[in-house]
C-alpha cells in the first residue's frame, strides 16, 4: 500500500428493525433468564414455598390447569403477598419454557413435561423482555 491509500473500512450491517415483541415472547425470554440464573421455582410445592418467604417477584400460572383447588390456592397466596399473577394458555408451554424437556439436535423440544405453575425468584439481567413484560404488569394494575 502507498502512502495515499486508506483502507475500506469493512461494511457493517445495521440491525433489522425487529418486530415488537409480544407478551408470550417476553415472559419466554424472562423465563430463560431466570432460568439461566438458577431463578426459578417450577411445581406447586416449590413455588408456594418461595412465595411464602417472600423470595418471589412473578407467579406464572397455566390456564389449562385441571386442579381447580390448586389455581385456587397459588392465587390466594400470590394476593395475599401481593405477588403479580401472569397466566399462559397451556402447561405444556410453561414446562417448555421452564426447561422441563429434553432438546433434540434439530433444536425441537421433545418429552415436555407439564407445568402449571413457576414462580420467578430473580429476573437475572435486564432484557427487553423484562422491559415489556414490566410495563405490561404495570398497565394491569
Amino acid at each position: 500500500m502507498s502512502d495515499g491509500e486508506v483502507e475500506a473500512a469493512p461494511e457493517v450491517e445495521a440491525p433489522a428493525p425487529s418486530e415488537p415483541m409480544d407478551l408470550m415472547s417476553a415472559l419466554q425470554m424472562v423465563l430463560k433468564k431466570a432460568l439461566a440464573h438458577n431463578q426459578l421455582a417450577r411445581g406447586l410445592h416449590e413455588g408456594c414455598k418461595a412465595i411464602e418467604r417472600g423470595d418471589c417477584q412473578l407467579v406464572i400460572l397455566a390456564k389449562d390447569c385441571n386442579q381447580n383447588d390448586y389455581k385456587k390456592l397459588v392465587e390466594a397466596l400470590a394476593r395475599e403477598h401481593n405477588v403479580d399473577i401472569v397466566e399462559v394458555p397451556k402447561n405444556t408451554q410453561l414446562g417448555e419454557w421452564c426447561g422441563l424437556c429434553k432438546i433434540d439436535a434439530e433444536g425441537n423440544p421433545r418429552k415436555v413435561v407439564k407445568c402449571s405453575m413457576a414462580v420467578v425468584k430473580d429476573y437475572g439481567e435486564d432484557s427487553e423482555g423484562l422491559n415489556i413484560l414490566m410495563e405490561h404488569l404495570k398497565a394491569n394494575k
